[in-house]
């Protein structure tokens, strides 16, 4: 119970941080609609290409989104020396890293969300009878995203060159949860569309697996 009551303090003033500033939200919605907008110049949204080829480019571009949003997850708590008054402060260091699991799980499916109508728009597609089985796979796959991306950020954060380490060691290991993600949404967005549960499965595996490698060795990553 108290890593949960850490965790949830901890979330609510990130929560706070950033809707106060609006910075790394405003910014990323910006950068993923140039992105989409760009992408959807390359298709003919009348065809069925938009259909197997979107929902690849549409997870690139949360991929790009994630990169930039996980970039500054620990280079506020390098002011004052704030990440070793955090440690002092929880009982359990974990409590930390669940904290910014959940803030960046929940400002990327903001961005996801605000995103979709944009994209369906663009590369004339309808999510309405499928939205449960997408609403799923987006957060699923954002909640991966954001436990390798955390795990990376607080590795890259001392790193002289962390601009170019995170996207570098994001991709690699990122790879096989995109490439899920975008085959059951590809699935989604067939004219008869249906969810692929050995998929969801998958992902639910992956998010367990890498949730659980932090748990055991999250504490040496604070340390270093």
């Amino acid at each position: 119970m108290a890593l949960l009551a850490n965790a949830a303090v901890l979330l609510g003033k990130e929560v706070r941080t950033e809707f106060r500033s609006r910075e790394l939200l405003s910014t990323t919605m910006v950068f993923v609609l140039i992105v989409v907008v760009v992408f959807s110049f390359t298709f003919d949204p009348t065809t069925n290409e938009s259909r197997r080829f979107g929902p690849g480019l549409l997870w690139m571009a949360f991929l790009f989104a994630a990169s930039l949003m996980l970039q500054p997850c620990f280079l506020r708590e390098q002011v004052n020396d704030t990440l070793g008054a955090l440690r002092l402060a929880v009982s359990d260091p974990f409590a930390i890293f669940l904290a910014k699991i959940c803030a960046n799980t929940l400002f990327l499916l903001l961005t996801e969300l605000l995103m979709l109508p944009v994209f369906a728009a663009l590369f004339n597609v309808s999510f309405r009878v499928q939205l449960p089985g997408i609403l799923l796979t987006f957060f699923l796959g954002s909640l991966g995203i954001s436990i390798v991306g955390t795990a990376l950020a607080v590795i890259s954060a001392q790193a002289r060159m962390r601009e170019l380490l995170l996207p570098l060691l994001l991709l690699p290991l990122l790879t096989p949860i995109l490439v899920v993600s975008t085959e059951v949404t590809i699935r989604l967005m067939q004219p008869e569309p249906y969810l692929e549960w050995q998929g969801i499965g998958l992902m639910a595996g992956f998010d367990v697996v890498f949730l659980t490698v932090l748990w055991l060795f999250g504490e040496y990553l604070l340390e270093e």
